[in-house]
């Protein structure tokens, strides 16, 4: 009988001319998504054609539909690494400290101080261009803030423990994770999209998170 080999078969590593050719493919990726990104939030999601896009990224239209089948699912992707982003840069500024409301101050900090000033076309697509523009969208980003507002919720009861505390009740975090992302929009959307108050944004920023710790220290029994 033959005895059957036990080891794995290991894939054949790549030729040099198809890591190049998958480098490039990577390479064109992200240059769709940047110009696609950039477009969405100066001309605005309904005025950004497919054929813009591609000539923004100096592709051909052809190429455009091999990478996505359609502009809606151009902006999912585009919100899929916003979302992406923003969870990462916040749960890191969190998981730097000492598990305290010291990591939910540096992530509310994080946010005005970096997110928002520094990316600007993430904050209009997030916020703006990708509300209400159609079933498929609006149910990615329900999916994309539902994690954000977890993560803010395990956090909060992360500290909780830490501290020795307990909530008033069993919904005090979830409802104050959902408060806190809803004032994080809320604030973008008022001073830096529908007004442009940059230059106010660590004072409002501050102001903001003064307010979710007392909130948050409230809520403790």
């Amino acid at each position: 009988m033959n005895k059957k080999s036990n080891k794995k078969e290991t894939a054949a590593p790549l030729s040099k001319s198809a890591l190049r050719r998958q480098r490039e493919r990577e390479q064109r990726l992200e240059t769709i998504l940047s110009a696609a990104q950039r477009l969405f939030a100066i001309d605005g999601y309904h005025k950004a054609s497919m054929e813009k896009i591609a000539d923004a990224a100096e592709v051909s239209v052809g190429t455009l539909y091999f990478y996505f089948k359609n502009k809606e699912d151009l902006l999912v992707k585009l919100l899929s690494q916003i979302g992406f982003d923003l969870r990462n840069m916040l749960g890191s500024a969190f998981v730097g400290t000492d598990i305290s409301l010291a990591g939910i101050r540096e992530a509310g900090r994080i946010f005005f101080d970096d997110f928002c000033p520094n990316h600007p076309e993430s904050l209009t697509i997030f916020f703006r261009e990708s509300v209400g523009q159609s079933e498929v969208v609006e149910a990615h980003r329900k999916k994309i803030f539902d994690k954000l507002i977890d993560d803010v919720c395990q956090a909060l009861i992360r500290v909780s423990e830490n501290q020795g505390a307990r909530f008033q009740s069993n919904l005090s975090a979830e409802v104050m994770a959902t408060s806190i992302m809803g004032m994080f929009e809320r604030l973008a959307y008022q001073y830096l999209i529908w007004q442009d108050r940059s230059a106010d944004l660590k004072v409002i920023g501050q102001d903001a998170i003064d307010f979710i710790i007392g909130g948050i220290e409230n809520l403790f029994r």
